[in-house]
């Protein structure tokens, strides 16, 4: 399958600049002329056949050739035994034929010339080996042939474009038209995704179940969707990820610049059992999952947990304008639900400012002297549609509000459809986004029908609506943050170089661990491997008491536990008897222990411990971890992760985002640490671990973090190479 995405055919003159397109390869899967649909059955509500007649039935502008081996007809369309025997050219073929013959349907498409291919059928990768090989051989006719391929294992494609009109896929009716774009690695949840949407009136503008990504995978499919200018947003489910580097340079590319689209995506596997769910279904690989959440951050996706969560922030994005700001203001006719919705508001992390003098006092004339003329807005359970009318639009022009939430109880009182009539006409007006919760079910379901006609954003409770507003503010806050330009600091490559060219697999001793942090320009305190004692003696006069004893062995990495160090060591004659001891209790306990000597180094001043690591993840590449060191990291696991290389902006993010930094901005008291150093020290980390491939995993562990009069210093450091 080619690499180049996308590319611009050039106009012949300036007059026929206008009609430049765009040429992608995955054009024959959305938008084809004629379809061969290869391996149909004339038996109704079989795959076969449904995708067949699902074609035929949802208006495809197209031609539609069934290919059906002993069969004269299908659906009253004369039938072909062979795709190689249809007379007419094929843009694209939808192969259903079981597992073990679709690799000769698909050479047949080759040498027929279709270079766009949809195959539906199971029985690959996610059923083990066999599946594997039968689909690397699927990969490999089509890299020969050049056809884009998606799946296998999929529910198929829908494109709602009134030109094309295209339902190749099993579902059971063809969405209505949207400007939501939906990518799946699931085929059966498409189709619940499709009856819940339907039920919602939300509509889509392309629908795809990718499978096992043989061909196509999200990549292309996101880049695809950013040129299609029926698209305003992207909804993703994915169970795996196999190349996530290039999926967050992909997502960067598209949820900034000069034509930003937000993406939304469910990851599964979050826990253990839901990852080994996800390998079992459809023979994926599941990574780490707080490595997964930070990455999405670093790239502008938005993680979300739920369908609900998913759709609640789609419709709130492609039904009203972006908000300005995170200022929220409430209308509700019930105290109740109007304090829980101002909770989960400030949970969420959004804000519910005080009102303006001007609005409340403007607010006094069409409201009772018992409504609440505060934020928010109560205007109590008796209130008919010309006090919610009167409010809302006293809320929206009120300059501390960014956007509005209206909440209504059904009382006996309370003229429902004629209150949603009410927001609908203030919605056409309003320059600010408007989203209801219309509490409750059977009662309020007309009005809430009024609200989805008029694509005004329902929320079953008022929290849903306010966490969909603090997604918003995500995508909000990710396009107004600066592109950063990664500014390589100034290290000593060369010194690196020398030590990890000849360095074996495993890890590094101390000494060429400490070596290669010196290089880089982490605050490595003066040290000096020692062989002798009163070579360590030497040296601890030379550098001044105390001083520390550390074992450098190949095959002792957790020093403490072999008692191979030793702390505070305040003269020769201290120095002299720790060499001493620690060479011959090393001896008993670990004799085929290969001792290089004992590193000897200065005491470092009391500080907080934090930890920098690093490691080569097989999905993301070259990933980072900050947070509170020593034993307390295995412990609290208050830690946060960053993709490497970063900016000073991203170390700055990692090391504000974890609970600990509030005791290194000196809580209680406390002594503030050089907080920017250890930002810096990050950076650092990330700019080793990406320019040499043969680390896999870096510890710095404990980094003192003392305050800027005393600096930070590397305690410990561990450092393991590939072969």
């Amino acid at each position: 399958m080619t690499t180049a995405l996308t590319e611009t055919l050039q106009p012949e003159t300036p007059e026929a600049a206008d009609e430049v397109k765009h040429v992608n390869h995955l054009d024959g899967i959305f938008s084809p002329k004629s379809i061969a649909v290869l391996g149909v059955t004339p038996t109704p509500n079989t795959v076969p056949y449904d995708i067949f007649y699902n074609i035929l039935s949802s208006g495809f502008r197209g031609t539609v050739y069934p290919v059906a081996p002993g069969k004269r007809s299908i659906c009253a369309v004369r039938a072909y035994r062979y795709v190689l025997d249809i007379e007419d050219d094929i843009d694209q073929a939808v192969i259903v034929f079981p597992a073990d013959v679709v690799d000769r349907a698909l050479e047949q498409c080759g040498k027929k010339g279709i270079k766009s291919a949809i195959v539906i059928s199971a029985g690959f990768r996610e059923v083990g080996p066999k599946g594997v090989k039968r689909e690397q051989r699927l990969k490999d006719i089509c890299k020969e042939y050049g056809i884009s391929m998606i799946g296998p294992n999929c529910l198929g494609v829908l494109n709602t474009d009134p030109n094309v009109l295209l339902n190749a896929s099993f579902a059971r009716k063809m969405p209505s038209a949207g400007r939501i774009a939906f990518l799946s690695q699931s085929g059966a949840l498409c189709t619940a995704v499709l009856d819940y949407a339907r039920a919602k009136r939300i509509g889509f503008s392309k629908f795809v179940s990718f499978g096992n990504k043989a061909g196509a995978t999200e990549i292309e499919l996101f880049d695809y969707l950013h040129n299609d200018d029926q698209t305003d947003i992207i909804l993703l489910y994915l169970e795996e990820l196999r190349n996530g580097r290039g999926l967050i340079e992909a997502a960067r590319r598209i949820t900034r610049g000069d034509n930003p689209k937000p993406i939304l995506a469910i990851k599964s596997g979050r826990t253990a059992q839901g990852a080994d769910a996800a390998a079992s279904h459809t023979g994926s690989l599941a990574g780490e999952d707080a490595v997964c959440d930070a990455v999405f951050q670093e790239a502008g996706i938005i993680r979300v947990g739920s369908i609900e969560e998913l759709f609640n922030t789609a419709i709130l994005y492609t039904y009203q304008p972006m908000p300005a700001g995170d200022r929220l203001g409430i209308v509700t006719n019930a105290g109740g639900p109007g304090v829980m919705a101002t909770d989960a508001a400030i949970y969420a992390g959004l804000s519910v400012p005080r009102l303006t003098d001007a609005t409340i006092n403007r607010l006094k004339g069409p409201l009772p002297a018992a409504a609440n003329m505060k934020n928010p807005v109560d205007v109590i359970g008796d209130a008919r549609v010309d006090r919610y009318t009167a409010a809302l639009e006293a809320v929206l022009e009120d300059s501390n509000i960014d956007q509005a939430l209206v909440i209504l109880t059904p009382q006996s009182m309370t003229d429902i459809d004629a209150i949603a009539k009410g927001m609908c006409d203030i919605h056409e007006k309003a320059k600010k986004p408007v989203s209801c919760s219309f509490m409750g079910a059977a009662d309020v379901k007309s009005g809430i029908d009024l609200l989805q006609k008029s694509r005004i954003p329902h929320y079953v409770l008022p929290e849903w609506a306010c966490e969909a507003m603090s997604n918003i503010q995500q995508i909000r806050r990710w396009r107004e943050q600066p592109d950063a330009e990664l500014q390589p600091l100034p290290v000593d490559r060369r010194a690196v170089e020398a030590v990890i060219d000849q360095a074996p697999a495993g890890y590094l001793d101390e000494n060429d661990a400490l070596t290669v942090l010196d290089a880089y320009g982490l605050p490595v305190p003066p040290y000096k491997l020692c062989t002798t004692p009163d070579e360590a003696v030497e040296f601890a006069e030379q550098i001044g008491y105390p001083v520390v004893l550390r074992v450098v062995s190949p095959q002792i990495i957790h020093k403490s536990e072999a008692k191979g160090v030793t702390l505070n060591l305040i003269d020769a004659d201290a120095v002299r008897g720790a060499f001493n001891r620690m060479q011959r209790h090393i001896a008993e306990v670990l004799p085929e222990a290969e001792i290089h000597g004992m590193l000897v180094r200065g005491m470092i001043p009391d500080g907080y411990e934090v930890i920098l690591g690093a490691k080569r993840d097989p999905i993301f590449g070259p990933t980072l971890m900050f947070g509170l060191g020593g034993i307390y990291v295995s412990l609290f696991k208050d830690v946060t992760f960053g993709l490497a290389p970063v900016d000073q902006a991203t170390a700055a993010r990692m090391v504000h985002q974890v609970k600990a930094c509030q005791l290194l901005k000196g809580a209680r008291g406390g002594v503030r640490a050089d907080i920017e150093s250890i930002q810096e020290c990050l950076v650092r980390v990330g700019q080793l671990i990406s320019d040499f491939d043969r680390i896999i995993e870096l510890d710095v562990n404990p980094l003192i973090a003392g305050s800027a009069e005393v600096g930070n210093a590397v305690a410990d450091v561990r450092i393991r190479l590939s072969d």
